[in-house]
């Protein structure tokens, strides 16, 4: 292919990635970055609501008072745990109401726990129920306003379990006997007693409901969420993912499974459902409109089971309501024999690449103590193992970078015949034995590790507010500081700014790391061979500026780990090319010192 054709087609991908790339950062990352904020802001101020004396509300109006939604779901059994606290209710004996104690919604001390759970009355409610279902059942089954009667303890704790009871009043008896772990794992064993004289079939039941999806989920396509499952026939297993976008598309889907698990999750926390292991199960994602929002629910049907007079039968159900930490899905999926359990965390279709990763960043960490260091391990060791091919590759591109000043005597001798340039270059390069396009084949490969890495940073909740050193204080979230306050020495909050707030705390907000990334980049691309088009050259010289404001919005585990990566190419690259004695701008600027 003719040069010109090459730099043309090259000078194309560049600025239409580059554009892409902008677009992603400013119509996805920046709403997605006031959606959050947004959030946040909401989830504090209804931390501190206190009690309304408001009248209960309807179906379609919500209240942000919890204590008035908690009380109008009827008495309630406190749950107290090492990582769970909240209550259930014994109306309908659902599970609605759950925090996570050993996370906040942001790194301050005083910073409420996550609600992964909330009562219905609340916009965005949120809870796990269990029932039983059978046609034409004298006296009914017992539903979502069922009052039970709790007959044994006083709260649930890992060490006390409790009993709920009804009756229907023509002769079945309901007991369902609630436990839980020290971890997220609920074990709901549902007896029904058949005093009647006649048979009856019952068929168990469970779901998972969020009446309305809250703005600042589904949002990101990096990342899943929605509806989530893992359904077989006893022996293969696959997991099934739907985002909340193509949830709504497709009010009812459907499978069939021998035990398995499905449930809805979020970023970092699940709430699942998970039948016996040995029983078939009918499953079902539904999206239902209720008007003033819609019901996404994860339910599932158990097999069909005849109760005879004066015999009982129990179903046991669980519920894992809590954060996706590898080694606690790992472990349930061990003890319980879960398939696929610890694909619960989005691990993507890397998950090859990004599983590994994972294990030696957390092997790093165990050492090291500090999940940025880490990252810096983890970045050495990736360099270490790419380090016979990149070394390759750098010294073909040091030899192509002393032999610029040829090929631009053979662009100029042959301005017009660029297959005549094309035949030269060939030849040189054959005569040098150099390889052009074995520069190129580090980066691809880096390609594939630098997604893995950024997503297994992204999706792991083993980031999430881990603290580096300095002001960096939440390894998952965007360096903090910004250079339109100076870097913090300004007090004043750039993103609060009139009209502009957005662009300045979003796409715009250079960060003390952002930057650092961009000379790392623009130092890096200083030393590799210079295109021979002017044009193509210039696009290169801004390519590191575009990506300084790109990457500001990304993670700043993200930012250090693929900075620390320049530095040590970098530092490869200047050694071979010393070697070689090719021109570098760090020997360029050696020189320049010693002259001054």
């Amino acid at each position: 292919m003719p040069p010109q054709n090459n730099s043309r087609n090259t000078i194309i991908f560049i600025v239409i990635a580059s554009i892409m790339l902008l677009a992603y950062s400013v119509f996805v990352m920046e709403p997605q970055t006031q959606k959050r904020r947004a959030a946040q802001q909401a989830a504090t101020a209804e931390s501190t609501t206190g009690p309304s004396t408001a009248p209960p509300a309807s179906a379609a109006v919500f209240t942000e008072d919890r204590t008035a939604a908690l009380g109008r779901n009827g008495a309630r059994v406190p749950i107290r745990t090492g990582t769970l606290t909240g209550s259930l209710s014994l109306t309908g004996g659902r599970i609605d109401d759950l925090f996570l104690t050993r996370y906040r919604e942001t790194i301050d001390a005083d910073a409420p726990a996550v609600e992964l759970f909330r009562p219905e009355g609340m916009k965005h409610a949120f809870f796990a129920q269990f029932g039983w279902s059978g046609p034409n059942i004298p006296g009914g089954v017992p539903g979502p306003t069922t009052p039970w009667r709790l007959t044994q303890g006083s709260a649930l704790t890992p060490t006390t379990p409790v009993v709920l009871t009804w009756d229907n009043g023509a002769g079945l008896r309901f007991t369902r006997r609630i436990s839980v772990d020290n971890q997220y794992m609920f074990t709901v064993a549902d007896t029904v007693a058949n005093f009647s004289a006649q048979p009856v079939t019952l068929t168990p039941a469970a779901s998972v409901q969020r009446q309305g999806v809250p703005a600042n989920l589904g949002k990101n396509q990096v990342l899943h969420e929605g509806a989530i499952g893992t359904f077989g026939d006893g022996e293969a297993y696959s997991t099934e993912q739907i985002k909340y976008s193509g949830w709504a598309k497709k009010p009812s889907v459907e499978h069939e499974s021998t035990g398995g698990w499905l449930g809805i999750t979020d970023k970092y926390w699940l709430a699942a459902l998970v039948p016996p292991q040995d029983e078939k199960i009918n499953a079902e994602f539904r999206v239902t409109d209720a008007g003033a929002y819609k019901v996404h629910a994860a339910g599932l049907l158990g097999q069909a089971r005849t109760i005879q007079p004066n015999t009982q039968i129990t179903e046991t159900q669980r519920l894992f309501a809590g954060a996706k930490r590898n080694e606690i899905l790992s472990d349930y999926e061990k003890s319980l024999d879960l398939p696929r359990f610890v694909y619960a965390i989005d691990w993507g279709f890397l998950f090859f690449l990004t599983r590994p990763i994972f294990w030696l960043v957390e092997f790093f960490y165990g050492f090291l103590g500090n999940f940025g260091l880490a990252i810096l391990a983890l970045t050495l060791t990736v360099r270490l193992v790419m380090f016979p091919l990149a070394n390759k590759s750098y010294e073909s591109m040091s030899k192509m970078r002393n032999l610029q000043p040829k090929m631009e005597e053979i662009k100029k001798k042959h301005p017009d015949e660029p297959q005549k340039q094309q035949q030269e270059l060939m030849a040189l390069y054959q005569k040098e034995k150099i390889n052009p396009l074995a520069g190129c084949l580090p980066l691809l490969l880096q390609i594939p590790v630098f997604y893995a890495v950024y997503k297994m940073l992204f999706v792991t909740i083993e980031m999430r507010h881990q603290p580096f050193f300095g002001w960096i204080q939440d390894l998952s979230a965007p360096d903090p500081t910004t250079i339109w306050n100076l870097f913090g020495l300004i007090p004043w909050d750039p993103s609060s700014a009139p009209l502009i707030g957005g662009m300045l705390g979003g796409t715009f907000a250079l960060s003390v790391l952002a930057i650092f990334y961009g000379l790392t980049m623009w130092l890096q691309m200083a030393m590799s061979p210079q295109a021979p088009d002017p044009m193509q050259r210039r696009i290169f010289q801004f390519m590191p500026i575009i990506f300084t404001f790109i990457m500001a919005t990304f993670p700043a585990g993200l930012l250090i780990y693929w900075a620390w990566s320049n530095i040590l190419t970098i530092f490869q690259q200047y050694i071979i090319m010393h070697r070689l004695k090719a021109d570098n701008p760090i020997d360029a600027f050696l020189a320049r010192m010693k002259k001054a």
